[in-house]
């Protein structure tokens, strides 16, 4: 049986433009059980959204073409049932992110552990939508 042929798996959309936090993150959470599809980008992650329903976006702050916060906003819109979560590097844009806390579940500070990244993953698909 595939992944796809499982009605209980989590489905997670990881968008960071640094290819070693999204191989990072995209191999944690498979080790854990989740299906991952990673993307670059903001962009690349709106249409990878329309591919299939997703329950977390892990999405990083600061990208190119669009950045966390406008595809956060955007998904969150589109698809109000999946849960969001956001990662940042820098104090100025987590500060700027927890004055969404309508939007994303947590802002994850990097660098983070394998077992903190699946930890706050897991936490967040059991707790409350939104």
């Amino acid at each position: 049986m595939t992944v796809e042929d499982q009605d209980d798996t989590l489905w997670v959309l990881v968008a960071d433009d640094e290819p070693s936090v999204r191989q990072f993150v995209e191999r944690a959470l498979n080790y854990a059980g989740y299906a991952v599809t990673a993307v670059a980008d903001g962009a690349q992650a709106v249409t990878e959204l329309a591919k299939r329903p997703y329950h977390l976006l892990l999405t990083d702050i600061v990208m190119p073409e669009m950045d966390g916060i406008a595809l956060s906003l955007k998904a969150a819109k589109d698809y109000p049932d999946m849960k969001i979560l956001m990662m940042s590097g820098y104090a100025n844009q987590r500060q700027r992110a927890h004055n969404l806390d309508f939007l994303a579940h947590e802002v994850i500070s990097k660098p983070f552990s394998l077992d903190e990244i699946t930890q706050r993953v897991k936490e967040t698909l059991r707790g409350p939508a939104g």
